[in-house]
Parts: C-alpha cells; sequence; structure tokens
C-alpha cells in the first residue's frame, strides 16, 4: 500500500503507471484509487516476468499533482514449478576397448527455467541403470555436477559387449529426491575395436595344385579368423611368405571381401624340375596389436602345392640356327641338320616329327624323321627373298602327346657371294650428237654381285664389227663408269647398237656383251638434238610396230562388226514390210506440205 503524509488535509487519488499496469502486459497489477492498496491481478510466471518496475502517483481531486511519483520494484519469487530438460533425449558416446578406469567418455547436459542461482535450478545427475550389466554392473560413472561420464571400471571388450546403455537422470533442488523433480534421457556408448586380436589361420596346412608353365593361376586358399571389426586396419591380413620359395614364383594377395590369402604363380613352374612346393607362410593385421596384449601379433601356416605334369611344346635348339653356305648349291644338296628336343621326360611319346613352315622361294626340304635338310632348287643370293645375304625359313616340330603340342624354330642361311653374274651396261639407251664435239655418253656398269665379284670393271669395244672400233671409242672413268663417243668427225643421224664388252674383278673374271642403243642426231649449238623426232621415227621399235598393228586389226574388226550389223537390219526392215497390208501402210496417210512455220491448225 502507498500513502502520502498530504492525504490528512486533502483528498487524494492513486495511480501507477509502467509494463504490467497500464503498459502491456496491462491489467497484472490495480491500485485502490482511494486506499493506496496495490493488488496482483494474475498470476506471476517467473520464467517469462522475473521483475516489474512500476510508479506510483498521488494527485488531488482536480488532478495536481501533490507528490513526486515514487518507484516501485516488484520481484518475482522463484517456484520450483519447471522439471530438469535434457539437450537431447539420446546422446552419443565412444569408447576404445580395453580403456583404463578413469577414461572420460562424454557429456550429458540438462536445463532448468527456475532460477539457477537457488535451489530450483541446481541440478543434480546420476546413472539410474545400465544394459547390459556385464562384466560388471558399474562399468561408468557420472559427474553429479558437469555431467562427465567417465570409466571406473576395467573389462571393456568390444568382442563382448559393442554397445552400452545409460539411463541418466538430473534432479533439481540439488538433486533432493523428495521436493526436487526429475527427468532422464538415454546415453548410448559404442565400444569402438583396438587391435586386440591378430588374424589366425584357420589350418595349419593348405594344399593346392598348379599345371606347370601357368602363370597368375590361384593355387590355395588361405582363410584366417579375426575377432576385431571387420574391413578395419585391425581385420585386414597382411600374408608373407617366409620360407620355400627362393626364387619368387608364388605371391600371396589379400582378398578384400572374404580377407582370405590368395596364393598365386607369378613365374612358369617346370615340372621336370620341381615337382612340389611347400611354403611357410604368416597373416598380421595391417596395423600392430595394441599393447598389454598377451597373443602373438602372427599367426604361421604350411602351404603344399603339387605341380601336374602337362604336355609341352618341342623346342628347337638352337633358334634361331645359322648356316653359312655358297650360293649356287645345286638341288638335292643336304645343307644342315636343324632338329628340335621335348621337355617331357616323363611322358611316353614316340619321336618328334618334322615339316616345313615357311620357306618363301621354296629352295628346302627336311626329312620328317632325323631334321635333315636338303635344297629342292639352286640358291641364288640374288634372289629377291634374300634379304642383306640372308634367308629365312621355319620349320616345326611336333611330338603325339595329349594334347599334341608343337614348335617353330627358325633356319637363317647366310649365303655366300660367288661370280655368277656377268655386269651390264646401265642406261641401255644414250643420245649424242653427229658432230665430233660434244658427243661424250656417260655409262655405268651394273653387277647384281657384291665385291670382290663386282667392280672395278673394264670397259673395251669388240673388234667386230669393224666398224665400232672405226667409230666409237670408249674410256674408262672410274671402277664403275665410263665414257663412249665418237671417234670420227661426222657420223650421220640415225639409230646406232653398240656392243660393250665389260668384265668385271671376280675370280675368274666374269664379262658379256651389252647393247647400247644410242641415238645420234643433228644438235644445235648448245648440244641438243633439233630432229629428234625424225630420229624417233626412224627407230620405231619392234613394240611400237606391234602396237600399231594391233591398233589396226581392232579397227577392222569394229568396220566389219558395223557392216555386218546393217545388213541384218536391213533383212529384218524387208521381213516386216511384207507382214504389212499395204492398204495399212502408214507411209499412205502421211501427207507431206511444203510449208515451214506451221499455225496453230497445224496439229
Amino acid at each position: 500500500q502507498i500513502r502520502s503524509d498530504r492525504d490528512k488535509s486533502l483528498s487524494l487519488r492513486y495511480s501507477v503507471t509502467g509494463p504490467g499496469a497500464d503498459q502491456p502486459p496491462t491489467g497484472i497489477f490495480i491500485i485502490n484509487p482511494i486506499s493506496g492498496q496495490l493488488s496482483v491481478t494474475k498470476p506471476l510466471d517467473r520464467e517469462q516476468i522475473a521483475s516489474f518496475h512500476l510508479r506510483a502517483h498521488a494527485v488531488d481531486v482536480n488532478g495536481n499533482q501533490v507528490e513526486n511519483p515514487i518507484d516501485i520494484v516488484i520481484n518475482v519469487i522463484d517456484m520450483n514449478d519447471n522439471r530438469p530438460e535434457f539437450l537431447h533425449q539420446v546422446w552419443n558416446g565412444t569408447v576404445p576397448e580395453g580403456s583404463k578406469p578413469g577414461t572420460y567418455v562424454m557429456t550429458v547436459t540438462a536445463i532448468d527455467a527456475d532460477d539457477p542461482n537457488a535451489q530450483n535450478g541446481m541440478l543434480r545427475y546420476r546413472i539410474l541403470s545400465q544394459a547390459p550389466s556385464s562384466p560388471s554392473p558399474n562399468m561408468f560413472t557420472i559427474n553429479n555436477e558437469t555431467g562427465d561420464i567417465i570409466t571406473v571400471a576395467a573389462g571393456l571388450d568390444r568382442e563382448k559387449v559393442q554397445q552400452y546403455t545409460l539411463i541418466i537422470q538430473a534432479t533439481d533442488m540439488e538433486g533432493n529426491p523428495t521436493y526436487g523433480l526429475s527427468n532422464t534421457a538415454t546415453a548410448v556408448i559404442a565400444v569402438t575395436d583396438v587391435n586386440d586380436n591378430p588374424p589366425e589361420f584357420t589350418a595349419m596346412t593348405f594344399y593346392g595344385e598348379v599345371p606347370e608353365n601357368r602363370v597368375d593361376v590361384i593355387v590355395a586358399n588361405l582363410t584366417v579368423t579375426d575377432k576385431d571389426q571387420p574391413h578395419t586396419p585391425a581385420w585386414n591380413a597382411m600374408y608373407r611368405m617366409t620360407g620355400g620359395d627362393p626364387t619368387g614364383r608364388f605371391t600371396i594377395l589379400t582378398d578384400p571381401n572374404s580377407n582370405d590369402g590368395l596364393v598365386t604363380v607369378v613365374k612358369p613352374i617346370d615340372f621336370e624340375t620341381n615337382r612340389m612346393f611347400v611354403l611357410t607362410v604368416a597373416a598380421e593385421n595391417q596395423v600392430p596389436l595394441a599393447k598389454g596384449i598377451q597373443h602373438p601379433p602372427q599367426s604361421t601356416a604350411t602351404v603344399s602345392i603339387t605341380v601336374i605334369d602337362v604336355n609341352e611344346p618341342p623346342y628347337f635348339v638352337p633358334n634361331p640356327k645359322l648356316v653359312r653356305q655358297e650360293e649356287g648349291l645345286m638341288a638335292g644338296s643336304m645343307l644342315t641338320t636343324f632338329t628340335a628336343q621335348d621337355p617331357d621326360r616323363y611322358m611316353q611319346q614316340t619321336s618328334l616329327r618334322y615339316s616345313k613352315l615357311s620357306d618363301p622361294a621354296n629352295w628346302l626340304k627336311i626329312d620328317p624323321v632325323n631334321g635333315q635338310i636338303t635344297t629342292t632348287a639352286v640358291l641364288d643370293r640374288e634372289s629377291i627373298y634374300v634379304q642383306n645375304n640372308m634367308y629365312n625359313a621355319t620349320f616345326l616340330a611336333s611330338d603325339n602327346g595329349i594334347p599334341p603340342m608343337s614348335g617353330t624354330g627358325t633356319l637363317q642361311i647366310y649365303l655366300l657371294d660367288i661370280n655368277d653374274n656377268a655386269p651390264q651396261v646401265h642406261p641401255k639407251e644414250a643420245t649424242t650428237c653427229e658432230t665430233l664435239q660434244p658427243n661424250a655418253i656417260n655409262i655405268t656398269a651394273v653387277d647384281p654381285d657384291i665385291d670382290p665379284n663386282a667392280g672395278p670393271f673394264a670397259f673395251e669395244l669388240p673388234d667386230t664389227p669393224a666398224s665400232i672400233k672405226r667409230n666409237w671409242t670408249i674410256v674408262r672413268i672410274s671402277g664403275d663408269h665410263a665414257q663412249l663417243s665418237l671417234r670420227i668427225r661426222f657420223l650421220e643421224a640415225g639409230i646406232y647398237d653398240v656392243p660393250i664388252v665389260i668384265t668385271d674383278s671376280g675370280n675368274p673374271h666374269a664379262s658379256s656383251t651389252s647393247l647400247l642403243k644410242v641415238k645420234v642426231c643433228q644438235c644445235d649449238l648448245n648440244g641438243d638434238c633439233t630432229d629428234v623426232d625424225r630420229i624417233v621415227g626412224a627407230g620405231l621399235g619392234t613394240g611400237a610396230i606391234i602396237a600399231i598393228l594391233l591398233c589396226i586389226i581392232i579397227l577392222l574388226i569394229l568396220v566389219l562388226m558395223f557392216v555386218v550389223w546393217m545388213k541384218r537390219r536391213d533383212k529384218e526392215r524387208q521381213a516386216k514390210q511384207l507382214l504389212i497390208d499395204p492398204e495399212d501402210d502408214v507411209r499412205d496417210n502421211i501427207l507431206k506440205y511444203d510449208e515451214e512455220g506451221g499455225g496453230e491448225e497445224d496439229q
């Protein structure tokens, strides 16, 4: 109640202003204007408005202020009318297995809308239950003021219990069970895996087999068990060989899905050399075992692998085989023996059979039983099938195993040159002037043979006919080249066949007489022919004459065919005229007008 001491002499009226009176929220507080008694009209909620600031006024009946306004502060006293509320209904946390007591796990938090400075808002936490209750019903504890959850007992083992569920209670009034309000939440704690279990082989010995000479094949599956969480570094197994494979013919890969070890052949194995392998293998995890684990870090086993004998192809020795032979070896001559070996020593097989696979020039044949190679034609180093003096032929050796197998071998014949080719003149035709100057013709000797059966060459003119040496002279200018020129001052234009004798340097020498067709012509001051057309016409070759005759014959045949066709056409026309009635003859109905430029009526 408010009261002014001037109410003894004056009739006063009291009023209040401010939030909760005449300002929103309005009407919560009212004042008796006569007695000045201040009253509350509605229940108050401290969590909404904790205090109200009002101003009281005193005026006379005329509304004149008789006192200065006074401030009234109304504090709402807190009552415990709110329960604690957890920020999450379900809390998730993790803890590694094997953690020591006192290991921090997680923190849960609840809030209370009541005054935090009073008992109504002071919370306390505790664990109501733990599921499962193994290995101890009290594996965890909680700080009753902060909500921190820690471990209090040893024995966390993910392989036995993977998850714990705790019911957490928060109570206000400092945890007073009688007067405090409570609420609960769930804490789910997952036990994470550590590498506390090494991989263990499911058997002491594994068995496999592989055909010889096979690679990239899986010969054995090694299975292990590991209690750690699958597809983690603590579960993934790594395999290595510790013995039994000194040459590195095997490797072990890990199947990422099953964690099995796949023993794989990476190098060919020969049954005739190794019939069995006994490997020692070890398995361990990608990460080392956790500290304090008593188990050995790896597991060992043996792998017994049997090699299966298969039919292998024969192979020639040596391959390729090189033979040096002079060309010119006659047909039917024995060249060499080319045989193969069969690596299958423990199979019951008959002897090998030989056949020819490739012989470009068809010079050779091979005996199917003993592999003896003989010639069927003369060996020629200058053949188009010989490259760089080398001729290659391929032969086949086959066995009668199951299945039959065959191998190939290459015979290389290095042909030594003999002087079996005489040199020839090149080019075959030349042109010169009919006067003495200029009239030199450069010629070249060509010999398919090679040194020393080729150049340097000797060039000379034959003694007969006598006109050759009378009209011409030849001079060698190098080992392969010579110059032919006129000996006389003037030679009538025309085409002349000049025989030239060329001898090589072989032992014995080989020589030949080559005809050089020389066109002699009239020349201008520059030495160029001016009557080439006349000379070419005079020197028409045999091939050109034959071509002209063929053209004439074809033209005559075409003319004859045209005449025959015209006669047949006339006969057919006469036969048709006999079948047509003269009265129906079309020609009788055609009118002829000797007028040009017919008009519109001329249809």
